[in-house]
């Protein structure tokens, strides 16, 4: 894995964000997606909304991807050795899709107290401007959180259809483009969407959610999150078990808490729970 540049590092700090970042063949990311199509295939159809959330606790593979020095070493470069994963998440648009992701900031919803979270979003198929791949709001990362509002739209993949509330410059946007094995990240903070999927194949991504061990979570009663790297020396959040392999039963159990977790602290004050996740 070739380090970051200071000239990426530099963008992370001014714009929120870095893409492209080199970390698998296509033929290795292929391999995992073929992972998750088999599964899916085997269950008798498409992931189920909680099954997108924590996944890691589902599929080993997507376990030992978040721990995989590749993905790490510039989270590393990023906020400093102590890492915990969050959550990861997949985010699948169907050929022909009409989803999308409406401009918003995780950080209004997810209820933790670092302005340090990283998300890091894997192409496991191409992610081109006419599948809807993510576009970002440079150096919205920076400031005061901007208003949102709740506009609970069928097609819109967020829980509760968030969208930041009045105009935006869209000139201002930047596309992030991914060929697969690629993987762009960007500050929790910097407004981003995405776009329907017009092309005829899958686009399929994974996100992973990095922070350091020092964030607290300030909207739920109780949380977990895996220790990557390093050393946790605050103990905010509840150790998750390492499956042994895909649907490893204990996991499968954590996992039933854990993501009811992510679900309340998503939905709180919502006035509709669109089970989303």
């Amino acid at each position: 894995m070739t380090p970051l540049k200071d000239s990426q590092i530099s963008q992370y700090q001014t714009d929120g964000f870095i893409c492209p970042v080199p970390v698998m063949s296509a033929v290795e990311a292929g391999a995992l997606r073929s992972k998750l199509e088999t599964f899916e295939a085997t269950q008798g159809g498409k992931l189920e909304p909680p099954q997108r959330n924590k996944s890691h606790l589902l599929f080993k593979w997507l376990d030992d991807l978040i721990r995989d020095a590749r993905v790490l070493d510039p989270i590393e470069q990023l906020i400093g050795p102590d890492i915990l994963c969050w959550n990861t998440l997949f985010w699948i648009k169907d050929a022909g899709s009409e989803s999308f992701v409406s401009w918003h900031q995780d950080t209004r919803y997810w209820g933790l107290s670092s302005d340090q979270v990283i998300t890091a979003w894997l192409a496991l198929s191409p992610a081109s401007v006419d599948s809807g791949c993510m576009q970002v709001m440079p150096g919205t990362h920076v400031g005061d959180v901007l208003a949102h509002e709740d506009r609970y739209d069928e097609n819109n993949m967020l829980t509760r259809g968030q969208e930041i509330a009045g105009e935006l410059d869209e000139a201002r946007a930047t596309h992030m483009p991914l060929a697969t094995g690629e993987m762009s990240i960007h500050n929790y903070r910097l407004a981003h969407a995405s776009g329907p999927n017009v092309t005829d194949d899958r686009r399929i991504g994974i996100s992973m959610h990095f922070m350091p061990p020092d964030t607290g979570q300030i909207v739920g009663d109780w949380d977990s999150a895996a220790l990557v790297r390093g050393e946790d020396r605050f103990g905010n959040f509840a150790r998750p078990p390492i499956p042994s392999d895909d649907m490893d039963a204990e996991a499968v159990a954590f996992h039933v808490k854990a993501s009811q977790a992510i679900r309340d602290v998503l939905y709180a004050d919502a006035a509709e729970n669109t089970e989303k996740l």
